[in-house]
């Protein structure tokens, strides 16, 4: 789970396999398989690193590493014809 914030300033978790898209309009949007939205504090880079972090952690924990050491993820810019860009950090 990823935890998040509201603009209400309360946290809550989601479960990031069941995010389908966020978009940042200006507020960042979560929208979820089931189609319910949460609008959150976060911006879209913000979540895009919780995610990947939280699948790195996952992967690291499968393959037998026990500390929870955190994993910096690098978010991979998409362009407008969906292929990445040649600049990889934001």
């Amino acid at each position: 789970m990823i935890t998040v914030t509201r603009l209400n300033g309360s946290q809550f978790a989601v479960n990031p396999d069941l995010i389908e898209r966020v978009h940042e309009n200006p507020d960042t949007t979560l929208v979820l398989v089931d189609g319910s939205t949460y609008i959150v504090t976060e911006s879209l880079t913000d979540v895009i690193t919780k995610v990947a972090e939280y699948r790195a952690r996952v992967l690291s924990l499968a393959l037998g590493n026990t500390e929870a050491a955190p994993v910096v993820a690098v978010p991979v810019v998409i362009t407008a014809t969906g292929s990445p860009t040649e600049r990889e950090v934001l």
